[in-house]
């Protein structure tokens, strides 16, 4: 049953194009500012690695917002639909553990090649041209599919909510991230994700107090749990512990937590968005930023897929629910629609307008992301390795442009396609880990082990994929006899083709390392990975490339401090990432599937409060930490705006004063000597 837009086209365009058009602009403001009073150019380097001085609370910002996609919302309220209790926690589980293990591959990745613009690089560095080809069609399907994935499911909920037309929203929908991302490069981004993090977590928290406290249909708990249990006795789930909504033990929640951890470890290791937000990272703050975000992701599809799945389990027998009286149609389901009829049935128009806002600034701030990784990739790895090895930074620039305008419209386009197909955004989230992880592990192995040669790398993620598909398309031919999509998108196939994928390579590594030996890689030609040539565009601007922040060459004393702190960063993430996936994987969920336990209602309100106190941190460490930790910077730039359009002092000026500040403060001046510098300086 389709849903009656709760909401005209006008505001589904309003939003669409409206929001897109003010982060445009807002981030051309932005950028001049940054150039004007900071001496940030936008020169290749800071376009595609925001100079790598990024700090970690917007670190970790970036982070939680590039891995929320328009699935981390709907496809989690959709598993919660389906399973109950159990499925935003398997969900949010088997998508944070990537997340803080990667922390300890972008300490890697800075150590081994401080100079890197994409981990492609670094697989050419050490392994040569076919391994790199062969990580770089990995790299790219891994982009295209995230991409598609966020468009056709934010398409989807627009058109359900404003009848806006799904393939007007497919266009639409980037036209605004286009913009902002040619203006500002990988730091607008950066920015925009805190801005859309900011907003999404208020709407979160806006939900769950709505839900569990001040609606007039539910407004506790204790009310959510009662029409739960009356829910699991007019529709027991097969598979739970008694058909309840109400326990971890799901035997399909089970079945999708494993094709859940399997393909996101794809999306991550072999997203280059990822290792762009760790290259953008300062060295000292890539761990912190990297264990922060994954950290306060977690409340986010935990506590959006318990509110808002659990709201459509509890008021679809109400007649606010849309669907009333029958039950949502799987295909809608899948389709991701479980949020937006939760919150129409909650808060009306309201619900609806805020679902719109959050499912748009999860596709743009996302899709953002995946526009700057294509980007790096299409001009480091492909256009400058093969096409033009002295291109100048001007010449790069103009590249990465024409890659994102590009991209944006092959993505739109290819979205077209799966909507005339009947392909949603479900089948293609559950489908990402049989296509790409087959090279998850060669790929991690490349930074962390000196053993693994260039064939086993090159090699293992392309048996490894033959191996999958066969694995998902045999079992779902035994299973049902068809490989039409309903079929091959159940969850048995799906399980046996992401399980094939990603340890498949357990076994054919360590073949090709028996055949053709052990390597004895000494990681020194990764150091050689070189940066783009700004320096005519740093002439032509009349600024001194040294003082663009991330531009300068670092002297060896710098060099080797920075590797000191990375070591000691590795060793500190090596031992939290473990502890932390122990207690996520194992030590929380595994009792409670077990046993077998059945919430009771007390427990079942401290599992929301728990859910509800983990937003509010997760709001502090990357929506409120970030301006904290950026307010010296903050105070800085408004005091230049505000002596620059008062007449007391040209920006010029203002940098000649920082510049001389910066030159007396080093060394060893203490932080009084360097507060009577300053005030020296600005009363001359």
């Amino acid at each position: 049953m389709a849903l009656t837009p709760a909401l005209d086209q006008g505001v589904g365009y309003g939003i669409v194009l409206g929001l897109g058009a003010a982060f445009a602009l807002g981030m051309i403001l932005v950028t001049f500012i940054l150039r004007r009073y900071n001496r940030e150019l936008q020169t290749s380097e800071m376009f595609n690695t925001a100079g790598r001085t990024v700090k970690s609370g917007l670190v970790g910002s970036a982070v939680v917002s590039s891995w929320t996609w328009a699935a981390t919302l709907l496809q989690s309220s959709g598993i919660c639909y389906r399973y109950g209790v159990s499925g935003p926690f398997w969900y949010a589980s088997g998508a944070t553990v990537q997340i803080l293990l990667f922390a300890t591959l972008a300490i890697e990745l800075k150590r081994r090649a401080p100079n890197a613009h994409t981990f492609l690089e670094v697989i050419k560095a050490r392994y040569g041209t076919f391994p790199h080809i062969v990580f770089m069609v990995f790299g790219l399907v891994t982009n295209i599919l995230v991409s598609l994935m966020l468009i056709v499911g934010g398409s989807a909920t627009v058109n359900a909510l404003t009848g806006m037309h799904t393939i007007a929203a497919i266009y639409l929908l980037p036209v605004g991230v286009v913009a902002y991302t040619l203006v500002g490069g990988l730091k607008a981004t950066i920015l925009t994700d805190w801005i859309h993090t900011f907003i999404l977590l208020i709407i979160i928290i806006l939900f769950a107090l709505t839900a569990y406290s001040t609606s007039d249909t539910l407004g506790s708990p204790s009310k959510v749990y009662d029409l739960l249990a009356e829910a699991a006795a007019r529709h027991p789930v097969d598979g739970n512990k008694e058909g309840s909504y109400l326990t971890m033990q799901s035997r399909e929640g089970a079945i999708f937590f494993v094709i859940n951890i399997v393909g996101n470890f794809g999306t991550v290791f072999l997203d280059n968005g990822y290792y762009n937000k760790a290259i953008a990272a300062s060295p000292v703050h890539a761990l912190p930023g990297y264990i922060l975000g994954g950290l306060c992701w977690f409340a986010i599809p935990w506590l959006t897929a318990t509110t808002m799945g659990l709201s459509a389990l509890a008021l679809e027998s109400n007649p606010s629910f849309p669907t009333y009286p029958d039950r949502m149609a799987d295909a809608d389901v899948s389709a991701g629609l479980v949020l937006p009829y939760a919150a129409v049935a909650l808060l009306g128009k309201g619900g609806a307008i805020a679902t719109l806002l959050i499912i748009f600034m999860a596709v743009t701030s996302a899709t953002s992301s995946e526009l700057i990784a294509v980007s790096s990739i299409c001009t480091y790895d492909l256009y400058r390795t093969y096409f033009n090895p002295t291109a100048s930074g001007k010449r790069l620039i103009y590249m990465s442009h024409v890659i994102v305008v590009s991209y944006a419209l092959f993505i739109a386009t290819f979205s077209v396609g799966l909507w005339y197909a009947g392909i949603s955004m479900g089948y293609l989230y559950v489908m990402m880990g049989v296509i790409i992880s087959s090279a998850v592990l060669p790929a991690t192995l490349t930074l962390i082990w000196s053993g693994q040669n260039k064939w086993a790398a090159g090699l293992s993620p392309i048996i490894g994929l033959a191996v999958a598909l066969i694995a998902w398309l045999v079992t779902a031919k035994k299973e049902c006899n068809d490989l039409g999509v309903l079929c091959t998108g159940s969850n048995n196939p799906m399980l046996a083709g992401n399980v094939a994928a990603l340890l498949s390579p357990v076994v054919l590594v360590p073949i090709f390392t028996l055949i053709f030996g052990v390597d004895k890689y000494d990681w020194k030609s990764m150091l050689a990975i070189r940066k783009g040539d700004d320096h005519e565009l740093a002439d032509a601007a009349g600024i001194d490339i040294e003082v663009i922040p991330g531009a300068a060459d670092e002297d060896s004393a710098a060099f080797e401090e920075e590797q000191t702190k990375l070591r000691r960063a590795g060793k500190i993430s090596k031992t939290t990432t473990v502890v932390m996936t122990l207690i996520l994987l194992v030590l929380w969920p595994m009792p409670l599937y077990g046993s077998g336990y059945i919430f009771s209602k007390p427990f079942f309100t401290g599992w929301v409060a728990v859910g509800i106190i983990w937003i509010f941190a997760s709001f502090i460490g990357v929506g409120l930490f970030p301006v904290f930790e950026g307010r010296k910077t903050l105070v800085h730039t408004f005091k230049s705006i505000y002596l620059d359009l008062s007449g007391k002092s040209h920006p010029k000026t203002i940098h000649a004063q920082q510049a001389i500040v910066e030159e007396k403060t080093s060394g060893n001046t203490t932080p009084p000597e360097k507060a009577a510098i300053k005030e020296e300086i600005s009363a001359s």
